[in-house]
């Protein structure tokens, strides 16, 4: 299975302590190297740039479409655009990215998606984790956007709460 990574669902499930769930239910994960950059650019002590830097599982790759790349550089930023170039370029599985815009980009280029809320589902479903509510609790805690009706629809599709 190929699956390609955007930047922000690395750095938030490095943050709340929760990117083994990317193995545990793709195995190998492919970053293109601005991604590896945008982490790296985070900082030493971030949880995403300590983690990429021992992690033999995510795999870095350059992009080769440079006509792709470019194009969607014009509407997208570096990192999201250089995540769907490689996921083009190997007919990834699946793309792990969250950015609204990015994602529709995606689906343009016809590429399968998830965000890092269908990987917490996923995770619970395979019985990798107990429970959903607690890591939506830590991602907002962490800066991760979330609204009160997607918050709610995620712990329904849980089974964590009545609709």
């Amino acid at each position: 299975m190929i699956i390609v990574s955007n930047t922000s669902p690395i750095s938030n499930l490095a943050a709340i302590g929760q990117l083994n769930l990317l193995q545990k239910l793709y195995g190998n994960i492919m970053i293109p190297i601005m991604v590896y950059q945008e982490i790296i650019a985070s900082g030493q002590t971030d949880p995403a740039t300590l983690a990429i830097q021992n992690l033999d599982w995510i795999k870095i790759y350059p992009t080769t479409n440079e006509t792709l790349l470019k194009q969607l550089q014009i509407i997208l930023d570096p990192g999201e655009a250089s995540a769907i170039t490689l996921a083009v370029e190997f007919n990834a599985d699946r793309l792990i990215i969250d950015e609204r815009k990015g994602r529709n980009e995606a689906k343009k280029q016809g590429l399968k998606i998830t965000g890092i809320l269908g990987i917490i589902l996923a995770a619970k479903e395979k019985g990798f984790i107990d429970l959903v509510q607690p890591l939506l609790d830590d991602l907002m805690v962490n800066g991760f956007w979330l609204n009160k009706s997607l918050y709610h629809e995620v712990l329904v599709l849980a089974n964590e709460k009545n609709t």
